[in-house]
């Protein structure tokens, strides 16, 4: 089995924020003479001798299979909706393999014979010889039509020749391509001899092995395949994204009940609810469920779905609709779920079936209505958006408290030094001045309450009977007593002077304690969640600090650590973080951190309490160039901005043959995974379910997943938001395949593997994220294929051609295969960022946005002509300027060879070397490119719930380093594969599952 390590004995030239994050363009000696490198976080299977008797006995020997090495290039095709093949190399018998490198098949098996191998009739003498035989690509709209024979041929002559792949109809796909599909060279290689047994129908790209020129730019060697194989050839995440968008994009999604897959995350497109709630609030892994648990079982993907309970909704789309409580139809009274069009009416109207428990509910007599047609439809049911709509929202008749914000100011010894207070309270005071909120409502009516600590706490007095805010201190922080409750959370508008005159006093203050030893973190959070306890409202806390922090336990260094088995010691936080996030969970306290310098804070990381109560942790660098500060105003603004619902309880109802499994995400977990309880919650947290069967589901009433959400609005209202997705089920396990799409299985299974990191050894999670899409990838090929295909061949369901590079990408981040230059608390810190983060997100923070800026000199083109690349260090063209996006970094790559009058226009400079690295604010310049690039960056950070710094990043520059690692395609600095070899991998164990 090959370990996942770091790469020893890299270069150590880099700049300040590339040195934790990328690595050296320098390639280091052990990878010129040892090939096997960059394949050496792959676990490979045993070779038999023998066809394994079961399926079981196959998975046994999964991690124990060895492959013989090859430096020949071998071919590789791909064929959605069909199988993959096996492909090697030569083992020449006057080679030996390097160390380091693959072991050998056993003695005892008898090994293939290295032959070439074809798919394609023998080569005539003419058609070896024609220098005008072009190889083709092209596709068959006839699902019987004539298949290509299987051959074991051996081609001395490795001549181009015309190649025609089948495809399947519309039932096996999702689409078809066009007729004026590309055209790709092929060149034959070496293969293994194919199984004799494939079946399979299929589209089938056959990629081009050929060697790529690369004198266009220096390549580094993680982005060459071990192989042989052209990575600009296999299957495009690129291609995926931009073939659903010219299919979606301007056009109305309708989401009804059954209804088909819909538009992938990362398209913008109108949804309109018939019955099913948008893909933007639920979206499943698949929309047609297996009916057996064993189908499941052997499908091998997760069978859950993914859910934004306050998704916000796309400009132009109809308000989600309100209805009173009153007025709103009760759900069932036996489980609690709440009404949909999911509910199916009997005795005219009079009962009504509920498809989650499978029992009936009477209608109260003041909401009956008769029923009409042969389904059995109430005759008010366009009238009444709880029997007709996906998503509503229900207004309770109770009213809590409203919600406030308490802010908490560091005044410690170290916080006065720093510099920076001033700037911290002049940005408070504009922010509760002048910001309104979205739905209108005036900041000015929110109750607002302001301490300052260091290690005591300093309480104000902020009622409008005094003539001066008075100081309340705490010097006994152990048993925290209020000495007082009235006028610590004050309306705005009743203390503006008071709050104004406290924030112009406390740059002033003197340092009156030693904070040499630190201050702890939990202090604020605990005499805020006092205030707020005392007062009865929810709210968030926003606590500014800079003193360094005190360990409360002793923690693992990050050296050697992440091969252990006890990731819990760093992963899970600490038993009293774990109170203390549960007491703001139960009053509706979401902490937002704001830490004002950089400091080492040891085994201390401060971001636990934070994100279990739905908040954030932002770091700063002293808040003194003026990026930092402008960073600092944008997380200001947007966490009190954001639309947020306080004391959030989620329920998760499923059919009643179905449970809720598991639940993930960042929050304290219940004794349910089926309900989930936060203190905060907005737009942007995504939670995953995972889906089980009891028994077998009835195909004609199909599956209905529905989540109910309770909350405080800011104002104090109490609601309930409701969203039901209503899918189909088959008996067949081709179906379930073809209802998946990639990017939302990758999502699952970040939030499922990275919630399990608080349990179980890193390696171990990744075996098991590689073996559960190997044996997906061998069972579909084995179940789902109806010709005959050869082993040289790589099949993949039509909507997952972009799995593989997505589950690389996971498998090699940062969290499950850390690096030598990242820090734990950027692991730590990375880990909760992604875990909240939605569909779109996580995609494109596992797959980066390239974005190859247009710089032709044409007013006619339009400021979105951007052309997106590959996540490759082959797709960047040093005459080129692109720019990268990633929901957690934003780069602008600047090509050596870009002409001066296009460095002029974007960066106000014509010499490329005396262009600055690093972050960097683009200047304002009245010119088409400068303002459609910085017009693109403003789109692009409205995409993400945070600010983050733009990096410019100079070809052959050391900053360069910073890139590598989002060019997920290639090799990663931590030693992950790359896209290439993983593929190869993965369709190699895939086919020795079958044997």
């Amino acid at each position: 089995m090959m370990m996942d390590v770091p790469i020893a004995n890299q270069s150590h030239t880099f700049c300040q924020w590339a040195g934790q994050n990328g690595w050296s363009t320098v390639p280091p000696p052990e990878l010129l003479c040892n090939p096997l490198l960059s394949v050496q976080d792959l676990s490979l299977g045993s070779p038999s001798d023998q066809s394994c008797p079961s399926h079981m006995n196959a998975l046994s020997s999964y991690h124990n299979m060895g492959l013989a090495n090859n430096a020949e290039q071998s071919g590789l095709h791909f064929i959605p909706n069909a199988h993959v093949s096996t492909m090697a190399p030569h083992a020449s018998q006057d080679r030996t393999l390097p160390p380091g490198s693959l072991p050998l098949l056993n003695t005892g098996t008898q090994p293939c014979k290295p032959q070439q191998m074809s798919p394609f009739p023998p080569l005539t003498p003419h058609q070896a010889t024609s220098p005008t035989s072009q190889p083709l690509y092209t596709d068959q709209g006839s699902r019987n039509g004539p298949l290509l024979p299987h051959q074991n041929h051996l081609h001395t002559n490795p001549q181009c020749t015309p190649y025609t792949a089948n495809m399947e109809t519309a039932h096996h796909a999702r689409y078809i391509h066009s007729p004026a599909s590309p055209v790709f060279p092929i060149q034959q290689h070496n293969q293994w001899t194919p199984s004799p047994h494939s079946r399979g129908t299929m589209n089938e790209i056959v990629p081009s092995v050929a060697p790529q020129d690369r004198s266009i730019i220096p390549q580094s060697p993680n982005s060459e395949s071990r192989y042989g194989l052209d990575p600009e050839i296999l299957p495009s995440a690129v291609e995926v994204i931009a073939e659903d968008r010219a299919e979606w994009e301007g056009k109305v999604f309708v989401s009804e009940p059954f209804s088909h897959l819909p538009p992938l995350a990362t398209t913008s497109c109108m949804v309109e609810d018939q019955g099913n709630a948008s893909p933007s609030v639920i979206r499943a892994t698949s929309y047609c469920v297996p009916c057996e648990g064993q189908t499941a079982l052997l499908c091998r993907l997760p069978l859950g779905a993914l859910v934004t309970p306050l998704a916000k909704q796309i400009t132009g789309q109809k308000p989600l609709p309100l209805c009173r409580e009153s007025d709103c139809m009760l759900g069932c009274s036996s489980c609690g779920a709440s009404m949909c069009p999911g509910m199916s009416w009997q005795d005219c109207g009079q009962r009504f079936y509920c498809p989650f428990c499978g029992k009936l509910s009477e209608v109260p007599w003041q909401h009956y209505q008769p029923t009409k047609g042969v389904e059995g439809a109430r005759v008010d049911k366009d009238k009444r958006p709880e029997l007709s709509m996906g998503s509503y929202e229900i207004l309770g008749s109770e009213r809590g408290e409203a919600a406030a914000l308490l802010l908490a100011i560091d005044v410690s010894a170290s916080a006065l030094r720093g510099g920076h207070l001033e700037f911290v309270t002049q940005q408070l005071h504009m922010l509760l001045t002048s910001m309104n909120r979205e739905d209108g409502i005036a900041l000015s009516s929110v109750r607002v309450g302001l301490m300052t600590y260091d290690s005591r706490i300093h309480l104000y007095d902020l009622s409008p009977t005094l003539s001066r805010p008075h100081m309340l201190v705490i010097t006994d922080t152990e048993d925290l007593q209020l000495p007082v409750r009235e006028g610590l959370l004050v309306s705005f508008k009743d203390c503006v002077h008071s709050v104004e005159s406290v924030l112009q006093l406390i740059p002033q203050f003197s340092a009156e304690c030693d904070d040499s030893s630190g201050v702890p973190m939990e202090l604020p959070v605990k005499a805020g969640l006092a205030i707020l306890q005392a007062l009865g409202c929810p709210g968030k806390l926003l606590i500014f600090h800079t003193a360094s922090f005190i360990e409360t336990e002793l923690s693992n260094s990050s050296s050697g650590f992440f091969g252990s088995n006890k990731p819990k010691t760093i992963f899970q936080p600490s038993e009293p973080d774990v109170s203390l996030a549960k007491e703001c969970v139960r009053q509706g306290c979401g902490v937002h951190l704001f830490v004002l310098s950089n400091q080492d804070v040891g085994g201390a990381w401060p971001g636990h309490i934070p994100y279990l109560t739905g908040g954030a942790l932002h770091t700063y660098s002293h808040l003194q160039g003026e990026l930092d500060r402008e960073r600092f105003s944008t997380d200001l603004n947007r966490t009190v901005e954001m639309d947020t619902a306080y004391k959030a309880e989620l329920r998760i109802f499923v059919s009643k043959d179905l449970r809720v499994s598991g639940c993930y995400g960042l929050f304290n977990p219940g004794p349910s995974p089926s309900q989930v309880t936060m203190a905060t919650l907005d737009q942007w947290t995504t939670l995953g379910v995972e889906l089980a069967h009891t028994r077998a589901l009835d195909e004609t009433r199909g599956v209905a997943i529905q989540t109910v959400l309770s909350y405080s609005s800011q104002t104090g209202d109490r609601r309930t938001r409701v969203h039901t997705l209503t899918l189909r089920c088959s008996r067949h396990l081709q179906d379930s395949f073809r209802h998946c799409q990639a990017q939302t299985l990758l999502t699952l299974y970040c939030k499922k593997m990275y919630c399990a990191v608080l349990e179980r050894p890193l390696q171990e999670l990744r075996e098991e994220l590689q073996m559960e899409i190997t044996e997906a990838l061998s069972l579909y090929r084995k179940h789902c294929s109806s010709t005959s295909v050869s082993t040289g061949q790589l099949v993949l369901p039509q909507h997952l051609r972009a799995l593989p590079v997505y589950i690389n990408s996971l498998r090699k981040s940062e969290v499950l295969l850390p690096g030598l230059r990242t820090s734990v608390h950027q692991r730590l810190q990375q880990r909760c960022q992604v875990l909240g983060l939605d569909t779109c997100g996580t995609v494109t923070h596992f797959y980066p946005l390239v974005l190859s800026i247009p710089l032709a000199n044409n007013n006619s083109n339009p400021p979105d002509a951007e052309r997106t690349l590959r996540c490759s260090a082959v797709s960047l063209e040093p005459t080129a300027l692109c720019l990268v996006h990633a929901p957690l970094a934003l780069l602008l790559w600047v090509g050596n060879q870009v002409p001066a009058n296009v460095l002029a226009e974007a960066f106000n400079t014509s010499c490329f070397l005396s262009l600055p690295s690093g972050e960097t604010k683009l200047p304002v310049l009245e010119n088409r490119l400068s303002v459609s690039i910085r017009s693109l960056i403003n789109t692009l950070n409205s995409q993400v719930p945070w600010a983050r710094e733009l990096w410019v990043v100079k070809q052959g520059d050391a900053c360069e380093e910073a890139l590598q690692r989002h060019l997920v395609e290639d090799k990663s600095p931590n030693g992950g594969a790359s896209y290439a070899d993983f593929l190869y991998h993965l369709h190699v164990n895939s086919v020795r599952l079958l044997q």
